[in-house]
């Protein structure tokens, strides 16, 4: 079963992004977050303030994904 991830806002929506079954950190950082999900946030809320929301899922909670969230993206 393939799981959706998609960003809204009052600004707007982005598009949904399809992810793949087992999805680990890695992926989830390098497909799902970098290559569907930040982009077309950036986009939607270009200077202002944003929040990027997770579940508890393994892989946006694993210490790669963290990492990569705040040393890339400079977010908390």
């Amino acid at each position: 079963m393939l799981s959706v991830g998609v960003g809204l806002s009052r600004m707007g929506k982005k598009r949904v992004v399809f992810i793949d079954p087992g999805v680990n950190s890695s992926y989830y950082c390098n497909i799902v977050l970098e290559k569907g999900l930040l982009p077309d946030i950036r986009a939607i809320c270009r200077h202002y303030r944003w929040t990027l929301q997770q579940d508890g899922a393994p892989a946006h909670t694993a210490r790669t994904t963290m990492d990569y969230l705040k040393k890339a993206h400079q977010l908390h």
